[in-house]
């Protein structure tokens, strides 16, 4: 685990501090995510398919999965202060790069870019939150900057779609470098200086899901599961457009209802997993499953897919927090390379599932992007119902149930 650091500054500015880190991870999240409720503008603008426009968001989650390993180990011995201002500042100009951005290929180099950015602060940023407490709040300080991350993959969508319903997607990439230049000045003005101190190796942290078992069978269920949610959600704007001719305003609403749910099943999932983190896991997994379904059955009506919407919203709120800290549990003497892999395993499975999910739409129509995310959550959720009877009637072991309390409460 990083080792929290006593600083001479006073207790409200180290709060302050872990806000605004907590503020940056939302921002990178949020602008990895808000293309899925852009594509059919995007793809219309543009003049490309929609699939095509789902590569946004493939190229994005490939480089921040595939390249933090490496970044992360070649800047070993940067201030965490200066990566992190850094970092912000490649957001920022890769946001304003995609708002005026004449052409595509000149948009996915920008995405390609920010995503290397995103991986690498997705992998630091719970340690650098850490270490601006004493000692005794580190564990607080890491939940809320986790809580950061928790929320932007729930509202990180329909908040760009509603800001694009009140303008245009060109204005909402512009707002968001806007909001990427603010953070990085409140980060230049509360974050005090932190010499890098917990970084390792690109060879430690490929070695990890060799030597570590639990966390392994941890990533596969999670990659699988991630696969197929974001293959069938980055492409539930066009289902619903093309099923149940939903207005743009009512898709908005739709979005908004997802990430209301998701906010309650996170803050649900803090506490059941407290109790039983597996069965907490094992049971929004199957809400993720019966949301698909849902979605093929009912989702051509109004009130089915606004029941949809919600569970959905709800089940994947409460799974993202509790594979956070299924992760962790695996891993708690190795908390930056658990981070990096995670980070690595999550969002090369964002981009592969976005890639998958637009093979699917454009071969068979957008409905086979949600069969896609069917079979993959269902092959999720039997894995771990399989682990679970092996292991049964085991107790939880002694990590897991050390690092589920601070890491899940508010």
């Amino acid at each position: 685990m990083p080792t929290p650091q006593e600083t001479p500054h006073s207790t409200f500015r180290s709060w302050l501090g872990v806000a605004v880190i907590t503020a940056s991870l939302f921002t990178f999240v949020t602008t990895e995510l808000m293309p899925v409720g852009l594509l059919t503008p995007v793809s219309s603008s543009l003049d490309i398919s929609v699939g095509v426009a789902g590569l946004m968001v493939t190229l994005y989650g490939v480089s921040a999965g595939l390249g933090v390993p490496f970044i992360v180990a070649w800047t070993r011995r940067v201030n965490r202060r200066t990566l992190l201002t850094t970092l912000l500042a490649v957001l920022a100009l890769g946001n304003l790069t995609t708002a005026v951005s004449p052409n595509y290929p000149l948009v996915l180099t920008a995405r390609l870019v920010m995503g290397f950015a995103n991986g690498v602060f997705w992998a630091i940023g719970v340690s650098m939150a850490m270490r601006l407490v004493p000692e005794r709040h580190a564990n607080r300080a890491a939940a809320v900057a986790l809580s950061g991350i928790s929320v932007a993959t729930v509202v990180g969508i329909p908040l760009g779609t509603f800001l694009e319903d009140l303008t245009d997607w060109r204005t909402t990439f512009l707002i968001w470098s806007g909001l990427s230049a603010l953070v990085l000045l409140a980060v230049a003005a509360t974050v005090p200086s932190l010499p890098s101190d917990n970084a390792v190796t690109a060879r430690e942290v490929f070695a990890l899901p060799r030597t570590n078992a639990r966390l392994r069978l941890i990533m596969v269920t999670v990659i699988l599961y991630v696969l197929g949610h974001f293959g069938a959600y980055t492409f539930v704007r066009p289902y619903l457009e093309d099923e149940s001719s939903a207005t743009p305003a009512f898709i908005t609403g739709l979005l908004v209802v997802y990430g209301v749910g998701g906010a309650i099943g996170n803050f649900a999932a803090g506490y059941t997993a407290t109790r039983n983190l597996r069965g907490s896991f094992t049971v929004a997994l199957a809400g993720l499953v019966a949301a698909l379904l849902l979605l093929l059955a009912v989702g051509d009506t109004k009130p089915g897919a606004l029941l949809t919407l919600a569970v959905w919203g709800v089940s994947f709120g409460a799974v993202n927090l509790c594979q956070i800290n299924l992760t962790l549990a695996a891993a708690p003497d190795t908390f930056e390379a658990a981070m990096s892999i995670n980070t690595l395993g999550y969002n090369t499975s964002i981009a592969l599932g976005a890639l998958f999910g637009g093979v699917f739409a454009d071969q068979t129509g957008v409905s086979g992007a949600v069969w896609f995310g069917v079979a993959l959550t269902a092959a999720s959720l039997l894995l771990t119902l399989a682990v679970r009877a092996k292991d049964a009637p085991a107790a939880p072991v002694p990590d897991e149930a050390a690092a589920l309390d601070p890491v899940t409460r508010p």
